[in-house]
């Protein structure tokens, strides 16, 4: 039985990787689609486990070859998902989350063969996203500005998706994020941990 394709993004900021992290820590049966990037890696960051960190010459041979599910330039930098490797988590049973920006997400939306549903990320306010921004220490004055102003035209895009978490506080976004997988799961006839469900013989 196929697992989920589950498509989530969130403005630059909103802690979705650490919401990623933390449900990834108490739910069996999801697994995470490592996108292909031509940007550096950050500190800490480590290439096959974070981002297949690749150039853009590369970058551009393989979508050129088809072999992006979606792509998309953001913040200067070319980010990808292999349709291989999704196919091949799916194949076995798993749930796949694509960590992907909203342009990604319209891509899945309008050519994808895949069934999936998606889930958008928001702060609980601006002062919040920009006070997140500013802690990391990682990004300059003129970075941070870019990503408010996509953040805007990110939440913008909202309404398209299926469901809406507003990460204020961890515990309770990551509850609500595993409980929309779990029904989700449910539709598909397979129980909490994502396995098959078999009915009662009659």
């Amino acid at each position: 039985m196929k697992g989920n394709l589950i498509i989530i993004s969130a403005p630059s900021g909103t802690g979705k990787t650490t919401l990623l992290k933390k449900l990834f820590a108490e739910l069996k049966g999801v697994t995470f689609s490592i996108s292909h990037a031509t940007r550096n890696p950050r500190s800490g960051e480590q290439n096959g486990v974070d981002y297949y960190f690749v150039d853009q010459e590369t970058f551009k041979k393989m979508r050129t070859n088809n072999e992006f599910l979606e792509w998309a330039k953001v913040h200067g930098n070319y980010y990808g998902t292999s349709k291989k490797e999704v196919s091949r988590h799916l194949a076995q049973g798993l749930d796949v989350i694509l960590d992907i920006d909203v342009q990604g997400a319209r891509q899945v939306r309008e050519s994808s063969g895949e069934k999936y549903f998606s889930i958008f990320i928001a702060p609980p306010s601006w002062e919040e996203l920009e006070r997140r921004l500013t802690g990391r220490g990682t990004d300059s004055d003129e970075t941070i500005k870019l990503r408010l102003q996509n953040s805007r035209l990110e939440i913008k895009e909202a309404p398209l998706y299926d469901y809406m978490i507003v990460n204020d506080t961890l515990d309770q976004a990551t509850n609500i994020l595993r409980s929309i997988i779990i029904a989700q799961r449910s539709r598909s006839r397979r129980d909490a941990e994502g396995l098959p469900l078999s009915l009662p013989q009659l």
